[in-house]
């Protein structure tokens, strides 16, 4: 028997004492944290936001094997959000509608959350109609007469494992109104309690063909802003699921199959949750060097396509930086690469790197931006 079929569904029960002392942690830092961030100032702010929205966009959807383009997400989030960053890029169909979500979610935190905006949401995410191969219900509750049972599984295919199976779909609508009423409902419960019960049961309603465990994040992070009262998003839960996956998956299928009392959960919700604010001490730390490093008199006069590969630089370059890569990304030719990469060099801001090769490689010069 599955939770959604007890007599008492959906009045969850948890033993506050057990919790408390985590939920009391958990707001401590996060107070603490928006606290440093107003410190910052506006720009690293920006700077910051932008850092925690793409990782958010990104791991969200790698917990579901599907793999997006970190530049195609950060240029569509800094575009949506008016933020100055070299080398923009455009951003795919799958991309744009993953952000236009999340950044409905977050920044209007304080505005319902009904059908049709949930409607419109999976319809981003699945803007031709597909998921994959598979063509499926856009837009609207899942409609599974001949599928049913609604099968909630993780793993590639062939190696599939069921979780957990969903409430069939001829009690979708009952079942989400009363959701929605809840959701939107001035409760008594601390709401990041409320963000982590709001998680729990989208994912048990599983009210989509597909996208069901995007949506349920994107909840849970518009939830998370009300508990912050800030569209500013400085750690993201979304990232610290998808290093925790394994866990996160065992606990929502133990609790599906266990009574409405829901302890457990709120005790694995709010310690991922410690931990992915805790994680943004990470955040801070890269953009504070990132700001020294364009503090630097001699980075401030670089011509556009040595800062967008500085930032990329600064950013977490995947793989070894070449002459040749600098020519493809910064669309030049290879003496122009070249002639930018010896004016940095001459500067201070890049060197060679150590490690031999067929190709010579560049990276800061670490010393310059501590």
């Amino acid at each position: 028997m599955f939770i959604y079929q007890l007599k008492k569904w959906p009045y969850f029960t948890w033993d506050s004492e057990l919790i408390s002392p985590l939920l009391g942690e958990v707001r401590h830092k996060q107070g603490r944290l928006l606290g440093q961030m107003e410190h910052l100032g506006f720009a690293l702010q920006e700077e910051a936001l932008l850092l925690t929205l793409t990782a958010d966009v990104l791991k969200s959807s790698e917990i579901e094997g599907e793999i997006l383009d970190a530049d195609q997400v950060r240029s569509s989030i800094a575009r949506r959000l008016g933020i100055e960053i070299g080398g923009l890029v455009p951003s795919d169909r799958d991309v744009e509608g993953v952000v236009e979500m999340m950044l409905d979610a977050t920044q209007h935190y304080d505005q319902p959350l009904g059908e049709q905006r949930l409607f419109g949401w999976h319809a981003s995410l699945f803007p031709t109609g597909y998921s994959g191969i598979h063509k499926i219900v856009v837009g609207s509750w899942r409609d599974n007469t001949k599928d049913d049972p609604m099968q909630v599984v993780s793993g590639g295919m062939g190696r599939e494992r069921v979780h957990f199976q969903a409430p069939g779909s001829e009690v979708l609508q009952q079942e989400m109104d009363r959701f929605l009423t809840w959701f939107n409902r001035d409760e008594t419960i601390d709401p990041v309690v409320k963000a982590a019960i709001a998680h729990l049961w989208f994912v048990t309603l599983h009210p989509f063909d597909d996208g069901n465990g995007r949506i349920a994040r994107a909840i849970t992070d518009m939830q998370l802003a009300r508990a912050d009262k800030s569209p500013q998003r400085f750690y993201s839960m979304s990232a610290q699921i998808r290093i925790e996956r394994k866990d996160y998956y065992q606990i929502l299928e133990s609790t599906q199959k266990d009574s409405l009392d829901i302890t457990g959960w709120l005790m694995w919700f709010l310690a991922c949750l410690d931990r992915a604010v805790s994680g943004s001490d990470k955040i801070l730390a890269a953009v504070i060097r990132k700001a020294k490093f364009w503090d630097n008199p001699q980075a401030q006069t670089v011509n556009d396509r040595q800062k967008l590969m500085l930032n990329k630089l600064l950013d977490g370059f995947h793989g070894k930086l070449t002459s040749s890569k600098w020519a493809v990304i910064a669309k030049t030719s290879q003496d122009t690469a070249i002639r930018d990469i010896q004016d940095l060099m001459e500067r201070g801001l890049l060197v060679k790197e150590e490690a031999g090769g067929r190709s010579t490689s560049y990276v800061l010069r670490e010393e310059g931006i501590n």
